[in-house]
């Protein structure tokens, strides 16, 4: 049976996940939430430039509409 992207992104709640955003950002953290828009909240998030760790952010909330994508790291 085909998984459903909401799907993955539920079993990916509580692990380590990376985001990026338009505009080439990106950030690293545990989701703890997310709604049908892709809103996110993420604790212990922090921005990566080059995939190094360059500013703490702690929780955070990303608009969903800036999302460009979210890999999981379904193996935690």
């Amino acid at each position: 049976m085909a998984q459903r992207p909401l799907d993955i992104i539920h079993r990916a709640l509580d692990s380590n996940v990376l985001v990026e955003l338009k505009g080439g950002r990106e950030f690293r953290g545990t989701l703890k939430g997310y709604d049908i828009h892709m809103n996110l909240v993420m604790e212990a998030a922090e921005e990566l430039q080059n995939g190094e760790s360059v500013r703490k952010l702690g929780h955070v909330v990303v608009r969903g509409d800036n999302v460009v994508l979210i890999s999981p790291n379904l193996e935690d």
